[in-house]
């Protein structure tokens, strides 16, 4: 019987990496991250001991080396890596919202590699101003006479609301106070900026006279928020953005709309026509209009402001301005995305989320059938493969209550549970995102790239390898 292990039994982390066999083993692994690797496993080991139990594995040299090994690879991955996402949900927040066209990337890359003019003058060598790169494209694509960018559409309203209504009144309609993502709800991002919220109307009628009978001399704006997450239906009514835009020139007050969602055209998309455009908040007269630009838009993670000058202006000045610009990699890619609405005949066979909304229930069958033929007869049977008739979601805070249809194939494996299974895909390498419906893992191949048709295969692949490994 073999005797007890005792602490002796840990092996050197120092002789480890001094030992050619070792290095040869983990030929890509640097010696700061072997070393780190190693210690896992002694300090692991040393608990058990201390605990009075053997090591996972036992007691040998191969063992350590083996759980050193399965270490390297944890840090070695990436905490934020890229997934498929097979939910049929094209802008999920979750998962990153828009996922960016090629061109986007290739230019982000040529900018980040090296120095750029991010606030440099070239023609007179002087400093410049970031948002040059941008407003001229924001101005001439959405009408407006200027453009501001910072990180986020929350960040926009904040700067808004407080260089324009720092201990002031804002006017809003209760139909309109929504909860975006992360449980943050406009109300409380308003008093972040300082200024105070008067409701008016109710959750579902609100008219004109509410906002003139709700102004008073501490009045700064009158604020409207697009519902880009919801939708109310029914015995609803809501001014139209022209009515609300001519009552604050009347009295003086500037009038503010967030669309949120960030549609410029609708580029033949029929599912986006009931989305209000950055355009159409502009001819109707609206001071300020800000929006994301990685939803709809299909740009990074920032938020656009366009409006008239003097406010943009005032907007720029303010300190808290430099607190949420963005910096040049997202001004690199939304430069690239602008150019592309600016300049190609049809930007949506281009942009990947417009690619998913425009393809139809058949082209995604048509795929599905493809992936199921190539993944074999033997995989089919043991995933159960079966195609659905289903439904995919624009997501995002856009387009709410709009379905595509869509085509979903279903998996089931006898003995594993549809959430182990899940759990699975979403463990495995490259890591796959679908949904449960019941006792089945729903794959909607509307959200997977035509690029990512190979790694969804041999994910796959390895889930059913690894599937009659544990039976």
């Amino acid at each position: 019987m073999s005797s007890k292990p005792t602490l002796r039994d840990v092996p050197s982390i120092g002789s480890l990496l001094d030992d050619p066999e070792v290095r040869k083993r983990f030929p890509t692994a640097s010696r700061k991250m072997l070393t780190l690797a190693l210690r896992r496993v002694a300090d692991r080991w040393r608990r058990s001991i201390r605990r009075g139990q053997p090591p996972p594995g036992g007691v040998s040299r191969k063992a350590f080396l083996d759980l050193a090994g399965e270490n390297l690879r944890d840090l070695q991955q990436p905490g934020l890596r890229p997934v498929i996402n097979a939910t049929g949900v094209i802008l999920s927040t979750n998962l990153g919202r828009a996922p960016l066209a090629p061109q986007i990337i290739e230019h982000v890359d040529r900018v980040g590699r090296g120095y750029s003019d991010l606030e440099t003058d070239l023609e007179t060598g002087t400093r410049g101003h970031r948002d040059v790169h941008t407003a001229d494209l924001l101005t001439r694509l959405t009408g407006a006479p200027a453009a501001l960018v910072v990180n986020n559409n929350a960040a926009a309203v904040v700067l808004i609301l407080n260089t324009f209504a720092r201990d002031r009144e804002v006017i809003v309609s209760r139909g309109e106070l929504i909860e975006i993502g992360g449980s943050f709800r406009l109300p409380e991002v308003m008093a972040a900026s300082g200024a105070r919220l008067v409701e008016v109307g109710t959750t579902n009628r609100t008219y004109l006279k509410d906002y003139r009978q709700a102004i008073t001399e501490r009045t700064a704006l009158l604020f409207r928020s697009h519902t880009s997450n919801y939708r109310l239906i029914g015995f609803t009514h809501r001014p139209e953005l022209e009515e609300l835009a001519r009552l604050g020139r009347r009295k003086g007050l500037l009038t503010v709309e967030d669309l949120g969602s960030g549609l410029l055209e609708y580029l033949g998309q029929e599912v986006l026509a009931g989305e209000p455009t950055v355009q159409q908040a502009v001819r109707s007269g609206a001071d300020l209009t800000c929006f994301s630009g990685d939803k709809l838009l299909g740009g990074p993670q920032c938020g656009i402001i366009v409006g008239r000058r003097r406010l943009i202006t005032r907007l720029r000045q303010n300190p808290l301005s430099r607190a949420i610009r963005v910096g040049k990699l997202t001004l690199a890619a939304l430069e690239a995305v602008l150019r592309m609405y600016r300049y190609l005949d049809d930007p949506s066979q281009v942009l990947p989320h417009l690619r998913m909304i425009g393809q139809s229930a058949q082209a995604v069958r048509a795929r599905a059938r493809r992936l199921l033929q190539r993944l074999g007869p033997e995989l089919r049977q043991l995933f159960q493969a079966r195609l659905h008739s289903g439904e995919s979601a624009v997501g995002g805070g856009s387009c709410p209550g709009a379905q595509l249809d869509t085509c979903l194939i279903g998996l089931q494996v006898r003995g594993v549970s549809s959430s182990r299974l899940a759990r699975m895909l979403r463990l495995g390498d490259p890591a796959v995102i679908g949904r449960i419906a019941g006792q089945q893992v729903m794959l909607d191949l509307r959200t997977v790239d035509r690029g990512q048709m190979g790694d969804l295969r041999r994910a796959l692949t390895a889930l059913a390898d690894r599937i009659r490994r544990e039976r």
